[in-house]
């Protein structure tokens, strides 16, 4: 393997990692907060087809990404009222939130182009090099020759960190998702707090999925995020619930997706149905060595009930 191909797949690791990690972020927050970011799938989802939907009729790729915020944002709504407030299971609410969405996408897909459901082409964004940095060798293409929005994805852990860490709404979320209780008492409401985190990770979910098909696809199809909701959520859990870990998670899994993609046209002698297991069997195998000494939220999954 040269040079060459080494800052390919770089490249394409970093590429493939960016809708992983907005939703690995959104999903963060929400467990953060002391709910079981299981519906991340949908939100992803939904936000996929608005992003799609919106930018193929109105010509306007950064519409796309704002309306998919939203997309995602709405399913999180759903997912916050039926959890947080009508204290619903969160696994079994989360899964039928993946459902529904999947299935009115499909629907409205069918709806929208007359009874089938084709597969919608985009414009990919272009690259944005940062000037002096993008010169430089080797490194350089890779880091600094990438979308507006990959850059984006990587510097908000810089401030979602400082405020999960640093200041008194974070600290107060964190709190929510330890000991909700105690939060109470102290005088704030956990129930509005969670239900705030889970849309704001819905909203940075959508954003993951309008990544997927507005940029590192370029197309919409039905069901496209294709489990990449449950491997952002295995990315929180082996980076232990923080932006940073989250980050190596999320590189990781795009490093395996990036291999899959090269494997066949550099000749290597592995089934391609091999590798398309990779990244799943990938998750399952570190989430079983991160299971023994992980630590999640004390609360989470526990509903929070007024006495």
């Amino acid at each position: 393997m040269d040079l060459m191909m080494i800052a390919d797949l770089a490249a394409a690791t970093i590429r493939i990692s960016t809708p992983l990690l907005f939703a690995a972020l959104g999903g963060l927050l929400s467990e953060k907060a002391g709910t079981f970011a299981v519906g991340i799938e949908g939100m992803m989802l939904a936000g996929a087809f608005t992003g799609a939907i919106s930018a193929f009729v109105f010509g306007n790729g950064a519409l796309g990404f704002a309306l998919a915020a939203l997309g995602g944002a709405a399913t999180g709504s759903l997912l916050a009222f039926a959890t947080a407030r009508c204290r619903a299971d969160q696994m079994v609410t989360g899964l039928a939130v993946n459902v529904l969405v999947l299935g009115l996408s499909s629907f409205l897909l069918r709806g929208l182009f007359g009874g089938r459901a084709p597969v919608i082409r985009l414009t990919p964004p272009g690259t944005w090099p940062l000037p002096w940095l993008s010169e430089i060798p080797v490194m350089g293409p890779v880091l600094f020759r990438q979308s507006a929005i990959v850059y984006l994805a990587f510097l908000l852990v810089v401030p979602l960190t400082l405020f999960l860490t640093k200041t008194r709404a974070g600290l107060t979320l964190r709190a929510v998702g330890e000991n909700p209780e105690a939060a109470f008492a102290a005088g704030y409401d956990p129930i509005r707090i969670r239900m705030i985190a889970i849309v704001a990770g819905g909203a940075l979910a959508g954003l993951g999925g309008a990544v997927l098909a507005l940029q590192e696809v370029g197309s919409f199809t039905d069901g496209m995020t294709n489990g990449r909701g449950f491997i952002a959520l295995a990315a929180i859990m082996v980076g232990r619930w923080t932006p940073v870990g989250a980050i190596a998670g999320c590189l990781i899994f795009g490093f395996v997706s990036a291999l899959e993609l090269r494997a066949q046209s550099w000749g290597l002698p592995v089934s391609s149905y091999v590798m398309q297991m990779m990244p799943y069997c990938l998750a399952l195998a570190l989430l079983a060595g991160v299971s023994r000494s992980a630590r999640l939220p004390a609360a989470i999954g526990v509903p929070f009930i007024r006495h």
